[in-house]
Formats: C-alpha cells, sequence, structure tokens
C-alpha cells in the first residue's frame, strides 16, 4: 500500500548524514510519484501511513487522492459504472490525469510558465495536498520530528521542492532525496543482515501472532 523500500531506504540515508539512527529517530517520508505515499516513521518502524496504491490521501498524477464516500457512491449509480472502470479511474486516470491530461509535472509547469492560471491552480492544490498529509503524520509523530524527507520522482522538480520546503519547513528540516532507492534498499537490508547489525525478520510470523492476539 506504499512506498515501504524506498521510504525506508532514503531516511536511513538522510539521517546518516546527521549521524543519527533510523531506530532512534522520528522522520516523515514522502514519496512522491506516480502514486503519493507519506509516512511517520517512529524509531525504526512505519507506524502510520497513506494507502498509496489505491489512491488514499493527496491526489497524484494517475490517482483521484482522497474524495468523499457519498461522492464515490452517487458517481457509480449516476454513470451504471463496474468496479473496473471505478478502479481505472481512481488508480490510473485520476489525479493530473483527469485535471490537466498528463501525468508528466515537467509539462504542468510548462504550462504554468505560459501563463495558464488553471494549471497553476491545480499544482497549488498538489502542493496543499501533500503538505497536509505531511502534517497529519507530524500530528501523529506529537511533533517530534527529526527531519522531513521528500522522495520520488516529482522530487526532481524546482517548483514543487521549493513549495513543499517552504510549507513544512516549521515541522523540521526538509531534506530532498529525488528518486527511488528500492534495489539499493535491499542490498544495503541483506548486508545488515550479513554482517549481523540487524536481525532477520519475519513478517507472517508476526501477522499471525499479531491475528492471533486479536482474536484473544
Amino acid at each position: 500500500m506504499f512506498h515501504a523500500l524506498n521510504q525506508k531506504a532514503v531516511a536511513r540515508e538522510a539521517l546518516k548524514n546527521i549521524n543519527k539512527k533510523y531506530a532512534e529517530s522520528n522522520v516523515i517520508v514522502a514519496h512522491l510519484g506516480g502514486g503519493i505515499s507519506i509516512g511517520a516513521h517512529k524509531r525504526g518502524k512505519v507506524v502510520d501511513v497513506n494507502n498509496g496504491l489505491d489512491g488514499e490521501g493527496p491526489f497524484a498524477p494517475n490517482r483521484t487522492g482522497q474524495v468523499s464516500a457519498m461522492s464515490v457512491v452517487d458517481y457509480v449509480f449516476d454513470h451504471q459504472t463496474d468496479r473496473e472502470t471505478m478502479r481505472k479511474l481512481i488508480t490510473q486516470t485520476g489525479g493530473l490525469v483527469s485535471y490537466l491530461g498528463t501525468n508528466d509535472l515537467r509539462e504542468v509547469e510548462a504550462k504554468i510558465t505560459s501563463g495558464d492560471k488553471y494549471a497553476k491552480l491545480v499544482f497549488d492544490s498538489l502542493v496543499y495536498q501533500i503538505s497536509k498529509e505531511i502534517g497529519k503524520q507530524a500530528a501523529v509523530l506529537q511533533g517530534e520530528v527529526d527531519m522531513v524527507i521528500l522522495t520520488g520522482g516529482l522530487a526532481y522538480s524546482v517548483p514543487l521542492k521549493k513549495a513543499l520546503t517552504q510549507k513544512n519547513k516549521w515541522i523540521a528540516d526538509v531534506v530532498v532525496i529525488p528518486g527511488e532507492m528500492e534495489m539499493q534498499a535491499l542490498n544495503l537490508g541483506a548486508q545488515r543482515v550479513l554482517t549481523g547489525t540487524e536481525d532477520v525478520k519475519n513478517y507472517q510470523k508476526e501477522s499471525e501472532a499479531l491475528a492471533h492476539a486479536k482474536r484473544i
């Protein structure tokens, strides 16, 4: 439901640069890609995150973002649509695609430069919704945030990272690590286990134990 590998990898990388350990720090990581996921990392664990896979949270290049439940119900009944159509609308043709006909933020920036006021409105709305989600995760961490990290493909955008830095620097220092480190994350994770700096985790076993505890 979120960009787990990249979020954790960039958190470790950014904290390493200020001589802090991931397991001892609180950070907010915003992965800004075709889907957007923003997670609260508390001392080495992601304790809250929006479901970026299904379009929850801010709207994104391809995803609608969070909308009211009744709006979805009304759309389904008004258009007599099916599940697959709704899935595509929410996860593939929502967001920037639905507003401006493109999922390429560079094209949106070009429209703004040429004087397109509607494109500027959409861009400002994107900044607003991402910042709002970052603020939610700051509340989850009760304001104890060591760093806000921007990552993913959209983090290459100079106007976007400038706007997000300006809006969120009151929470903590904003660090930008554009792109993805998912392959490096797999490699580094294996190295930590092989060198004995991290134990192997059995997530299936942990989920089964949690499910059992809930039944009790």
